[in-house]
């Protein structure tokens, strides 16, 4: 018996020894330069203008309905029309193309023509308010109120503070006598909240019939975090390299109907909630792949030695990670059950049924082994499996790219303290639509997130600081500044 227990102590020591050793594997990422922080005090008169502008598109209503009978194109014509009058010198120096009737597509002329072009990106549209909710808003949705220190309403997150960022940027260069070394482009699309597929895709298309390769693209997609991630209490800079796929999947099933007062066993509702059931029991395996290896490396310096061994032993602990739902997202696979119709009448028997079931996939997955995965798990040939909208996961950009470089270095010149950390956006963004036109695409939003931001995020009472945003303008400046030496 005591040999046993002297086994079971050196097996036991043996497996923490391989978890220790395993630290030594996140080996960190390469520092990134020293920089000298930039001083980006900003005078509150010209915060204040700068907030006045987003306001004024923020009281446009550019809303995507899931409906296109809804849509408007008056309002984006009217958004149009105050970007030009808002930005003159802007849309005096930049040429201006308007593509797939809404979006906008912008060339700014850098003076070596011979540089490889970028592309700076955000989107014209947000989705729809909650019907009901409006009076749940401190500040009318489309009132682009600025109150309590803070702009208020639809697209002060997501993304027109991106749209009016960029262009307050570039007039401010103007202004200053700047032209780029190389030519900048803006892509601006109409329809991101409803896929991208008629603006962005369009603009991409362009690009690609012109012949032109992008040194970098970049989108929305990460942005500033302090205090969330265990272990850290200094602020980490999110920086998308990927994003997840998508899949929505049609469940259906069909049954002979009739009175309730004489029901079969089991129901068209009964057979197809057995099926959601089954795979809402029955999640994706975690798959800490390559992309979650380099997030840990890039925090591994400034961890503690617990958390060390706890991220370079996902295979081990993922699951418990996995119990936060932001984790979970970015360790696998999700599953979610977003819609489920049946029946008419309370004494009718339902005579189909039909649930929609939408998957964001990791890299290492894709559309085709999803839907093969989900046809395994329900294993109920009266239920029909049928893809509505699909998407494979992006290809990872790299972190040793020049055009990494010189984003990082711009997010560090104007944020103290921060860590720079690639990671995974498990939303969707217009950036997927230009993946064959660079090797570097990356997706950053360059605010600081509250605590609360993924609430007011698609929800109510959006907003943004003041302060906030004057810094948005100074960091797109600065990276413009700073992709001349990329």
């Amino acid at each position: 018996m005591r040999r046993l227990l002297w086994l079971f102590a050196l097996l036991l020591l043996g497996f923490a020894a391989l978890l220790v050793g395993r630290v030594a594997l996140l080996v960190p990422a390469p520092t990134t330069e020293s920089v000298v922080a930039l001083d980006v005090a900003n005078d509150p008169v010209q915060a204040r203008e700068r907030a006045l502008r987003l306001a004024g598109a923020i009281r446009i209503p550019t809303i995507s309905h899931q409906d296109p009978s809804l849509f408007d194109p008056v309002a984006f014509r009217e958004l149009h029309a105050y970007l030009e009058q808002t930005f003159p010198l802007a849309h005096a120096n930049l040429e201006r193309e308007l593509v797939a009737q809404y979006s906008l597509l912008y060339r700014w002329p850098g003076h070596d023509p011979a540089q490889q072009p970028y592309l700076l990106m955000a989107h014209l549209d947000v989705v729809p308010v909650i019907p009901g909710t409006e009076p749940n808003w401190q500040h009318a949705p489309f009132s682009g109120e600025i109150a309590d220190g803070y702009i208020w309403g639809r697209g002060t997150l997501d993304d027109k503070f991106g749209v009016t960022g960029i262009l307050d940027a570039i007039e401010g260069l103007l202004q200053a006598g700047f032209q780029p070394s190389r030519d900048v482009y803006l892509a601006f699309g109409h329809d991101e909240e409803l896929g991208g597929d008629a603006g962005a895709a369009a603009i991409a298309g362009l690009f690609e019939a012109r012949g032109i390769d992008l040194a970098y693209v970049l989108d929305e997609g990460g942005a500033i975090i302090e205090g969330t991630l265990p272990g850290l209490d200094r602020k980490v800079a999110l920086i998308g390299i990927a994003e997840k796929g998508f899949l929505s999947l049609e469940l259906t099933t069909k049954a002979a109907g009739g009175h309730s007062s004489m029901p079969p066993p089991s129901t068209a509702i009964g057979v197809l909630s057995r099926a959601v059931s089954r795979l809402e029991a029955s999640p994706f395996p975690m798959n800490p792949n390559h992309l979650e290896m380099t997030f840990a490396h890039y925090l591994a310096p400034y961890m503690s030695f617990e958390m060390q061994v706890l991220a370079a032993n996902l295979w081990l602990f993922g699951p418990l990670l996995a119990t936060s739902d932001q984790m979970n997202a970015m360790l696998r696979t999700t599953t979610a059950v977003t819609m489920f119709n049946a029946g008419i009448k309370e004494n009718v028997l339902p005579i189909n049924a039909r649930a929609v079931v939408n998957h964001r996939i990791i890299p290492g997955e894709t559309v085709a082994s999803v839907t093969a995965r989900v046809i395994e798990i329900i294993d109920d040939g009266s239920v029909s499996v049928a893809p509505l909208t699909a998407r494979d996961p992006s290809g990872v950009s790299d972190t040793g790219s020049t055009a990494f470089a010189a984003l990082a270095r711009t997010v560090r010149q104007l944020n103290d303290d921060v860590i720079i950390a690639p990671y995974l956006v498990v939303g969707g963004t217009d950036a997927k639509h230009f993946a064959g036109l660079s090797q570097n695409i990356y997706r950053f939003s360059p605010i600081l997130a509250e605590p609360d931001m993924m609430t007011r995020f698609h929800g109510t009472n959006e907003r943004l600081a003041v302060d906030e945003y004057a810094r948005v303008v100074s960091f797109y400046a600065q990276l413009i500044r700073n992709s001349d030496q990329i």
